[in-house]
Parts: structure tokens; C-alpha cells; sequence
């Protein structure tokens, strides 16, 4: 990258496992930025699909487009202050190509993981806590029942299965992750607030049983 001692590294979790409350603890070191949902898999993914253009196709420049892929990441942090830089996004996810095989690509530095790890049913029975208390949330615009909400947020191109393949293939990679489990039980009133003190919270909701049988046999 840019600073030629910073390092790169990218969270994975689902939604609702612990993310917020892991980034405000991290980004209190001045030299460590952990960013929010990360546009950078997306670029990298979008310049990538250019190869498959007309444009591209009839003057094929495969060295020329791979200099820019290879230098995403320096010059999208290259004005952050930071020395270590955790991108959250699903780094590790892998279909010919995914994202795991564009990173091993193009970014020569190498890069490591951080896994946030929570049960689906927690990650499900949290959202709709979560939605139930703030009539806003945008997961009450899915439907009216429960199994609607739910169903739609596990949409194939939605962050919560793109995690999901991202995590199981993490698991292949043991070297290069490094694997957390904790209960994201500080949430306050809305989605991406914590509470000055934490504490362990109870969620009395329970996952409807159609839900649970379809994707109860997924494991984090």
C-alpha cells in the first residue's frame, strides 16, 4: 500500500455479531482504522468485470487493466493516516473468480483476517429485536410477518449469505484468520449504537420454525 509499513487486513461477521462493538474498541488506537461496510471488494469486483465488455474485448489490455486491480488498495487508503487498516467486507468469499481470488491476485502484500463468529439463530432472533423495537428499520419494509423479514434478508446477493460463504470458507484458511466468538448483546435503541457500559442482554425472541428449519443446519 502506499505506506509501505501498513498493513491490510478485513473483518468478516454477520450483521448483528458484534461488529460495531468490535470497531469502537479497535479505532481507539490512533495507528488501527476499522472502517464500516467497505466499498473496496466492490470496486475491485466492477473493475475486474470490465474484461467482460465490448469495449474492453475489442482491445483487449489485460496488463493495463491489471496494473490498476493491482493498486486498488494503495490508492483508496492512500491519504488514511493509519498504519493497520481492517476493511469489513466478505474478503474470503470463493466463485471463479470471488473475492478471496481477486485479493490473491492483486494485492501482492498478502493480507489476514479477522472472523467474528455468532450463531445464525442469534444473528436472526437480534434482528428482529432489533426491528420490532424501531418500526423504521428498513427490514419492516420486507413484509409483515416475521418469515417475510427473514427470507428477504437471506437473499443470495444480501450481506448476510455473502458473510455466510465468506465465514465457511474462512474456515479452509486457519492460518490466515484469526477467529472470534462473543455474544453482540451491547446494542442500544438503533442498529450501529453501543451503550457506555456493557452489559449482557437478554432477547427473548424466538426464531419462527420454518426459519429454523431451513437454515438451522448452516453453523458459524
Amino acid at each position: 500500500m502506499g505506506n509501505q509499513n501498513r498493513k491490510l487486513l478485513f473483518l468478516i461477521a454477520l450483521p448483528r455479531s458484534g461488529n460495531t462493538l468490535f470497531t469502537s474498541i479497535i479505532n481507539q488506537n490512533p495507528e488501527i482504522a476499522c472502517t464500516a461496510n467497505s466499498v473496496t471488494l466492490e470496486i475491485m469486483k466492477n473493475l475486474f468485470l470490465v474484461k467482460t465488455t465490448d469495449t474492453f474485448k475489442n482491445f483487449p489490455d489485460y496488463k493495463s487493466l491489471d496494473n490498476v486491480l493491482d493498486n486498488v488498495y494503495n490508492l483508496y487508503y492512500k491519504d488514511w493516516p493509519q498504519r493497520i487498516i481492517i476493511d469489513r467486507g466478505p474478503a474470503l468469499t470463493s466463485a471463479n473468480p470471488g473475492n478471496f481470488e481477486l485479493m490473491q491476485r492483486h494485492f501482492k502484500p498478502g493480507f489476514k483476517c479477522i472472523v467474528l463468529l455468532r450463531d445464525l439463530m442469534e444473528v436472526f432472533a437480534s434482528y428482529m429485536k432489533w426491528y420490532t423495537e424501531n418500526p423504521d428499520s428498513f427490514v419492516n419494509k420486507f413484509g409483515f410477518s416475521d418469515e417475510e423479514k427473514l427470507l428477504a434478508l437471506m437473499n443470495k446477493n444480501g450481506a448476510i449469505v455473502k458473510e455466510i460463504r465468506s465465514i465457511q470458507n474462512a474456515y479452509n484458511y486457519p492460518n490466515m484468520c484469526h477467529f472470534i466468538k462473543y455474544n453482540d448483546t451491547v446494542v442500544g435503541k438503533n442498529m450501529h449504537t453501543i451503550r457506555t457500559i456493557v452489559k449482557k442482554e437478554t432477547n427473548n425472541y424466538i426464531v419462527p420454525k420454518s426459519i429454523r428449519e431451513k437454515y438451522e443446519h448452516i453453523k458459524i
